[in-house]
């Protein structure tokens, strides 16, 4: 694809982004639940594919900026514009202290003991909160009500929530060209040579794991103002739907690639959304069956697979002409050869 095809492209995708509430009225919400599956998948392969390191617990994050903001509005006194913007500001802190503090711990293990130490991050979590009076308990908490109409309160979280995930994948498309972004690339291909040439991988894995707890943290707020209602299972700390969901948009759309978890987010969420519409009753099914689909027909992705079979579209163009010369040449020097003998 030609750079004026790319920006032509971005352009498009740009502008019907911008006009989406405008255009789909009715939609507002499920397309601002796009842009944070977008930002799931993109926070989640920062470990799972730039530094193959699966993680299960990223939704510890998003469920702590869930809480902070929430608490903030209900108690700070502050207008609600201003407690937002405090509570997104202390869900952030919240969720890199969080991961500042276990991450040090989680990451000295590898393959499926790292994957299964995270696992129960997000179910002890639930638990805890579940547990906890001055959040509200099990009967969850709920946040200040947007001052003004229900259609404006939905265009706006829709472009807060665009506006994250635009600002979580230029801050990946810049650290991924950086020192930053190659030392994560050496800790997935062979972390013991890495760490044998001097790179101190523990630091490069916290500080990853910090950046995509900064971003899922700071989504938290938006989707609680949203939602109107953080239910520590349902919504916070859901493992068992935005933990996953995390993985398989990022696999679906070919993980360690910046735009495959992007790819992967929209498939997913409108595939997920059809399913809602038409398959009532047989959603949870249906989605089931598109998770075994994912891992055995799409195992390294839709970019993956188009690389494969439309090289073209990614600049790896082959000469017809030139390969078949270079065929015809080696058979004639193997029938020479085969004289000689």
């Amino acid at each position: 694809m030609r750079s004026s095809q790319r920006v032509s492209l971005a352009v498009a995708t740009g502008a019907l982004a911008l006009a989406g509430p405008y255009l789909f009225p009715h939609w507002v919400t499920q397309l601002a639940f796009l842009w944070l599956m977008v930002l799931f998948a993109l926070t989640w392969d920062v470990l799972g594919g730039q530094m193959g390191y699966n993680s299960f617990g990223n939704v510890l994050f998003f469920g702590l900026g869930c809480y902070a903001t929430a608490v903030v509005q209900r108690d700070s006194g502050l207008t609600y514009f201003a407690a937002l913007a405090a509570g997104m500001g202390l869900s952030a802190l919240a969720a890199l202290a969080a991961a500042a503090a276990l991450g040090p711990l989680l990451l000295a293990m590898r393959g499926q003991y790292f994957a299964i130490g995270t696992l129960g991050l997000g179910v002890a979590a639930a638990d805890l909160f579940a547990g906890w009076q001055y959040v509200g308990a099990g009967s969850g908490i709920v946040p200040s009500l947007y001052p003004g109409p229900i259609d404006e309160r939905g265009r706006f979280f829709y472009y807060l929530l665009l506006a994250l995930a635009v600002a979580t994948f230029v801050t990946l498309r810049w650290l991924y060209g950086t020192r930053f972004g190659a030392a994560l690339n050496a800790i997935r291909d062979d972390e013991d040579k890495a760490e044998s040439m001097g790179l101190r991988t523990t630091r490069y894995k916290v500080a990853a794991w910090m950046i995509s707890a900064a971003f899922l943290g700071l989504a938290g707020g938006p989707v609680a103002g949203l939602v109107g209602f953080v239910d520590p299972r349902e919504l916070a700390f859901a493992g068992t739907t935005f933990g996953v969901w995390m993985v398989l948009m990022a696999i679906l759309g070919g993980k360690g690639t910046l735009w495959g978890p992007v790819i992967g987010a929209v498939v997913f969420h409108a595939t997920q959304e059809f399913f809602w519409t038409f398959l009532l009753g047989w959603q949870r099914v249906a989605l089931g069956l598109l998770v075994v689909l994912i891992v055995v027909f799409f195992p390294q992705g839709i970019l993956g697979w188009l690389r494969a079979h439309r090289p073209q579209w990614f600049g790896e163009t082959v000469d017809d002409r030139d390969a078949g010369a270079g065929k015809a040449s080696d058979d004639a020097e193997m029938r020479a050869h085969g004289r000689t003998a």
